[in-house]
Formats: structure tokens, sequence, C-alpha cells
């Protein structure tokens, strides 16, 4: 059934990939796709890579959503919970605070050093303790550590330029994107996703309870550091390329475990594809709507993602005894 469901999936976002490569504000028929047609430079050089880097951030952020919630055994967890999301938002707010944003790889390299400083700091703040509870509470105070220096460099921005700037990064979106941004985060989130993918057999394991999974040969210590490297890679590189984009981690788990099953390991895969798919379909759509100017895709994912949490969070309420 898992491998009928990512094959499902495949195809489904690769007609979603083709479709948004055809859609916009003015849309481009199949028949201009050739190098004698100028609107092929709209597609190679705009949309192309604008799509790519929605298929590969959507799936970094679904992979490390899925491996959250298999890790803490929570349908609530988010890969924002580390911390990391926060971190790299924060270093990429610093760049932009003291206009270090001349070079095109200046600020992703900020955001990548603000999520690669969470990491190391939630590590030392957990130790080798190995408790998911220190765990969690390690990244909720990260999360409000770095928001809150993150609202002040909005407050004390120098110009209105820079606080536009901040700002309108912080709300997620793909517009602008080039090849050199899909070439910088594809590698990461190779590596990123290669470290989620090693957590498989102890993710299943860890459902039997710590104990258990410790008499089947998990390592703890190994298993957290997989953890967190892995999603603090793939989250990281998500928001140094197109800033913060919530709830694709939270919602797209849980769309796919009805037809995946319901082991942590068989829902990776399906959880990497299915973000993918719905991350290129929802900037087709901010990109193709009839708006004045265009949609923030984290705005446009956060007004989903919202009732999709408190209808998710009413459903597990009324399951309590």
């Amino acid at each position: 059934m898992t491998h009928r469901l990512n094959l499902v999936l495949m195809l489904a976002l690769v007609a979603a990939m083709l479709l948004s490569l055809v859609a916009g504000k003015v849309w481009v028929p199949f028949a201009a796709w050739h190098g004698d047609d100028p609107r092929w430079l709209i597609i190679m050089e705009l949309r192309a890579p604008r799509t790519v880097l929605a298929a590969l951030v959507g799936a970094a952020l679904g992979l490390s959503g899925a491996a959250m919630q298999g890790y803490l055994r929570n349908p609530l967890a988010d890969p924002g919970l580390f911390g990391v999301s926060s971190g790299a938002a924060l270093g990429a707010v610093i760049s932009l605070f003291f206009g270090y944003t001349a070079q095109v790889w200046l600020l992703p390299a900020f955001a990548l050093t603000g999520a690669a400083v969470s990491m190391a700091l939630l590590a030392l703040l957990v130790g080798r303790s190995g408790s998911l509870i220190v765990f969690t509470l390690g990244g909720v105070i990260l999360s409000s550590i770095a928001g809150s220096m993150t609202a002040l460099a909005i407050s004390l921005a120098p110009t209105p330029f820079a606080t536009s700037q901040i700002v309108t990064w912080l709300m997620g979106a793909l517009t602008d994107r080039s090849w050199d941004d899909v070439l910088l985060a594809l590698p990461l989130i190779m590596v990123g996703g290669a470290l989620l993918a090693m957590t498989a057999r102890a993710l299943d394991a860890l459902t039997l309870g710590e104990a258990a999974a410790r008499s089947m040969g998990v390592d703890p210590l190994r298993l957290q550091i997989l953890i967190v490297v892995g999603v603090g890679i793939c989250v990281g590189a998500s928001v140094a390329a197109a800033g913060i984009i919530g709830f694709v981690g939270l919602m797209v788990p849980h769309l796919v475990r009805p037809f995946a099953g319901y082991r942590p390991s068989a829902v990776l895969l399906p959880s990497a594809l299915g973000g993918a798919l719905l991350l290129v379909v929802a900037d087709s759509l901010v990109r193709a709507a009839p708006t004045v100017s265009e949609l923030r895709l984290g705005i446009a994912m956060s007004m989903l993602g919202g009732p999709f949490f408190l209808a998710l969070l009413l459903r597990m309420r009324r399951q309590l005894p």
C-alpha cells in the first residue's frame, strides 16, 4: 500500500510541477516550450528554479515533521519546535539589519549559521540525558529567545527600508528565486534527508517505549543526534532559501498517515513527497491568484495551517476520556 501511495504522490508531483511552469499572472502555454520562443526564458530562468525550490523546501519540511512526530511521539510536533526555524530566521534578520546582503549567498549563509547555533545550543541544553521533556523544553526556550531578538531587531531597524525587508522576508516566499538558491538548498536538504532516513528503524522501535527500544539495540543519544542534525539542516536550508513557511511539517504527516500506515518509518517518504506536492501547488495558486501583488507563500500556508491545527486539536480533545 505504501509503494502505491508513493507512486501516486510522485506522479501527482510531476504533474503539479509541470502545471506550475505554465501557471502565473501570465500563463505560458506548452507550445512556447522551446528555445525559439522568448517566453521560454520565463520558464527556464523564473518559474523552473522556483518550482524546483518549492518541491525541495516542501519535501524537507514534510520529512522533518514526520521525523519529529515519530521521535517525540506527539502528533502536534512541528519542525519549528526545535528553535531551528527561529534561529535561522534570526540569522537572516541580522544580515538584513546590518545590510549584509550585497552578495546573493550572504543572507543564506547567515540563516544557516543561525540554524547551526540553535542546534549547538539545543545539544548543550539537553546534554547526554536524552530526555524528551528537556529536549522539547529546550526547543521552546530557544524559539522564544530567537523570536524576541527578531522582534527587537525589527523595532531597532536603522531605516524603514530595512524594516520592510525584514518583515517581507519573515513572511516566507519563493519570489525572485534563482538556480543559485536551488544549488544552495539541494545538497543541504539531501544530506539532512539522508540523516533522517537513517532514523526509520529506531523510530519504529521507539513506538514500543524507550525501554523496549533500548533492548532492541536503539542508542537514544545517537538517535537524538541524527534527529537534531537532520532536522536542523533541512529546516535551516529551507528557511535560508525561502524564509519561514510554517505548518507544512505539521499537516502533511497527518494527511498521508491514514494511507501509509501508522509506523513512523512508513510515513517518512510519503511525507516528503506530500510536502513537495503541497508547496508546489500552493506556490502555483498564490502566483496565479488575481491579486494586485502576489500573496506571500508563508501567509497562505498559515491561513491553511491554522484552521487545520485547530481542527486537529479539537479532534484529539474529543478522543480523550
